[in-house]
């Protein structure tokens, strides 16, 4: 049997987002690298005890396979006709077959809830009360349904805005939509909702109301009004990135990092800055990247799916790509890119070049414009540059190839095989020099028939 403390989150999926104008599932629009419905399986996830059950329209597998993807335990219900909210929750009923714990309706598009704000409703359900909704006071209340509270604080009933009178209008606490209901009455209380409505849909709020009826007992759990921010259009989604952005800005500066300007920087949901790490301006993190302790990541940098080790720096304008690694000390610097690369402690990348699907051994150094050559249109090849290996500027490494321990290669190589431990290596043909030749040239090409043709 379901423990009283277990909670299970209802997450309502189905809408097809036409407002959005893509064919890509709504909830799976991502916010800081991560689809919405992710955001909110995190949250829920972190509560102890939780497990979800996610409500998804027809032909969202997609959907389903992502939700599973996170949380393999993910119970998937189908609401074959969009009839409203509390229709929706409804369809999770065989997926909830116990009947004790704490049930939480929540919406695969507002994914800026706090997880704290999700056990706080759980926990005041299962201590206080039968049902707990979500409140919130907004700065412009006028569109939103009011929450009408006794004079002890418990919830008499929500009224839709253009039903509120004058004195339930004066109410500054709004509905957050958001709900956490006793199983054992959950879904009895939403088979009773009616549809006599002028869209003829089944809504979750009417539930307060039956409940009321019951004399069941009714709270309300406020949170921040931008947690209830639902994302119904781009506009909208560029909205709630901004809030996650924000979020995510103060925590790497109170985990100890430095931004030159929070506003140009750009983290993903996962992005992880250890202490005294400066990032300088219009530095954009993809998922995946990890910066350990003062290292530093200078302006217009991309790093994407990366590690880099204390005290290393990497641009500015340098794109880090999945799979790299950057050593402790090591130097990416100005319009350098690399690629499933690992950088060892103290080596230099220091302009202008490409390494990709290559190991740079520790204190080698990389002259400007050298590329691996890695790929032959159909398959990747690796490239070793062996430890303190000095490579000229200017030159291809045609994989598969290694560089031995101190190797050093003359600039303007191009090097296809491998090259022994501390010799010296080139390809460059022999200069020849032709006296006067260009003197002769210019004469030639500057004289009067010359430019009565032209």
């Amino acid at each position: 049997m379901m423990a009283r403390e277990t909670v299970t989150a209802i997450i309502l999926a189905a809408g097809k987002g036409t407002r959005m104008k893509s064919r890509l599932p709504k909830v799976l629009h991502k916010i800081a690298g991560r689809p919405m419905l992710g955001h909110v399986l995190s949250s829920v996830h972190e509560i102890p005890n939780a497990r979800s059950v996610l409500v998804v329209g027809p032909d969202m597998n997609e959907v389903a396979t992502y939700a599973k993807s996170l949380a393999p335990d993910t119970g998937i219900a189908v609401q074959t006709e969009q009839l409203g909210t509390a229709h929706a929750a409804l369809m999770a009923q065989p997926e909830i077959s116990d009947r004790e714990g704490v049930v939480l309706v929540i919406f695969g598009d507002t994914p800026l809830m706090h997880p704290e704000t999700l056990a706080a409703m759980a926990n005041n359900c299962r201590e206080e009360a039968d049902i707990v909704v979500l409140g919130f006071r907004p700065a412009d209340p006028v569109a939103y349904g009011r929450l009408v509270l006794d004079e002890v604080g418990t919830l008499q009933k929500i009224v839709e805005f253009k039903d509120a009178s004058a004195t339930e209008k004066a109410i500054t606490l709004c509905n957050g939509g958001a709900m956490a209901v006793r199983a054992e009455y959950l879904f009895d209380l939403l088979s009773k909702v009616g549809n006599d409505n002028a869209a003829g849909e089944y809504y979750l709020p009417d539930i307060v109301g039956l409940a009321r009826e019951r004399d069941l007992t009714c709270r309300v759990q406020e949170g921040e009004e931008e947690e209830v921010q639902g994302v119904n259009s781009r506009a909208d989604l560029a909205a709630a990135e901004a809030v996650m952005q924000r979020r995510l800005r103060q925590a790497a500066m109170a985990g100890g990092a430095t931004l030159a300007d929070p506003d140009s920087t750009y983290f993903s949901f996962d992005t992880v800055l250890g202490q005294d790490v400066t990032v300088g301006q219009n530095v954009v993190f993809g998922p995946g990247v990890n910066v350990a302790d003062g290292a530093m990541i200078k302006p217009f940098s991309h790093l994407e799916g990366a590690t880099v080790a204390a005290n290393a720096e990497v641009g500015p304008f340098a794109r880090i790509r999945p799979g790299s690694s950057i050593g402790a000390g090591a130097k990416i610097g100005n319009f350098v890119e690399t690629k499933k690369a690992e950088i060892k402690e103290g080596a230099k990348v220091s302009h202008l070049s490409y390494i990709g699907d290559a190991r740079v051994g520790a204190h080698a150094n990389i002259g400007a414009g050298t590329i691996t050559c890695n790929y032959d249109g159909y398959n990747k090849f690796f490239t070793d540059i062996g430890a303190g290996a000095f490579v000229g500027s200017n030159s291809a490494l045609v994989a598969p190839v290694k560089i031995g321990d101190g190797a050093y290669l003359g600039s303007g190589s191009v090097i296809t095989k491998d090259v022994t431990p501390d010799a010296l290596a080139f390809t460059r043909p022999k200069q020849i020099e032709k006296s006067g030749w260009a003197s002769t040239f210019r004469a030639k090409n500057e004289s009067p028939d010359k430019k009565t043709k032209d």
